[in-house]
């Protein structure tokens, strides 16, 4: 019995050092843990620097924000009296250069829903410097000048809303008469630029289109007719990847020889990057327009100044901005 007491003892302070184990001391200035204090009221700034120390994801969030001001406030900063003195602008969009180049890429779903008027707001008001979407992020922004899209359900059944004309993006809906109005609001402007290539050598790029349907929408509650009024590049290098290539695809018969130009765009892109003093990329999504601004960023350095990714993948990339 004395020697079953004595095992016990022992592995009973085994346990206590591997229970109540003393900690060693974490690095200097670690951020403690802490949320916001909403009895200080709403203060929206603080409310998100607060982010960054509530833990899990909201503290990616809160580096994402951090990463972003960074971008502002090197975009912002006045050029140096080198550069005052040499105005000669390279860029071939003719954007004035600032402190920081800033790449907005983002996928079609982000305009089908309400984030259409945030990237609206950011077009509008100069606050980013380059656009690369897909088909779907050009298309769905002039088909709602055109009509509205509706709130409907994730578990509403294709095979139910198709036989209707209704088309469904997650829990959105889509009438088919929208598609409708495209076309007919689309098919004269390809006209037009059949015509103008064809008797004054105007050279199409999917950028040059896009710039060119922000003007013939004439609207301001599009996010491209912001682009091309504040002079804001849009690429899409796969444009015929939705309904835009359904109408011109249709439009090819009727009146055939439109040419768009992917090498001039791909110069145009990421010449946007060689010629920035710096540059930061903001991501909302992956695939495509992921691919095409990191890969310009890469035509000059092997990261960008910031970058933020915002996607519903892990991080398994490895993707460090310097």
């Amino acid at each position: 019995d004395r020697d079953m007491d004595m095992m016990a003892a022992d592995c009973t302070t085994k346990s206590l050092d591997a229970v109540l184990r003393h900690s060693a001391n974490l690095p200097e200035g670690t951020p403690q843990v802490r949320g916001y204090d909403f009895n200080q009221g709403v203060d929206y700034n603080t409310l998100l620097q607060s982010y960054y120390t509530s833990g899990f994801q909201a503290t990616n969030f809160g580096k994402a924000v951090h990463e972003i001001n960074t971008m502002i406030e090197k975009k912002v900063e006045p050029q140096s009296p080198e550069e005052d003195e040499n105005p000669i602008n390279l860029n071939p969009c003719e954007r004035e250069r600032t402190g920081c180049t800033i790449f907005l890429g983002y996928t079609s779903n982000m305009i089908s829903s309400g984030i259409r008027e945030t990237i609206r707001y950011l077009v509008q008001h100069n606050m980013v410097d380059v656009l690369v979407t897909t088909a779907g992020g050009v298309e769905e922004d002039l088909i709602k000048c055109l009509a509205p899209t509706y709130l409907g359900d994730f578990s509403l059944r294709g095979r139910e809303l198709r036989p209707n004309g209704i088309n469904r993006i997650g829990n959105l809906l889509v009438p088919n008469n929208n598609y409708c109005k495209f076309e007919d609001w689309l098919m004269p402007i390809l006209d037009q630029m059949v015509l103008e290539q064809n008797t004054e050598g105007v050279k199409w790029t999917p950028s040059k289109m896009i710039a060119r349907l922000g003007k013939e929408i004439n609207n301001p509650e599009s996010v491209y007719y912001w682009a091309q009024k504040n002079n804001i590049p849009v690429f899409s290098p796969a444009l015929t990847d939705g309904s835009l290539g359904d109408m011109i695809y249709f439009h090819s018969y009727k009146n055939p020889g439109l040419v768009l130009d992917i090498v001039e765009d791909i110069r145009r892109l990421n010449l946007q990057a060689v010629l920035a003093k710096k540059s930061g990329m903001i991501i909302l999504g992956g695939g495509l327009i992921k691919h095409h601004i990191a890969n310009a960023n890469l035509m000059v350095t092997t990261t960008p100044d910031e970058a933020v990714f915002f996607g519903e993948t892990e991080n398994l990339l490895g993707w460090q901005p310097k």
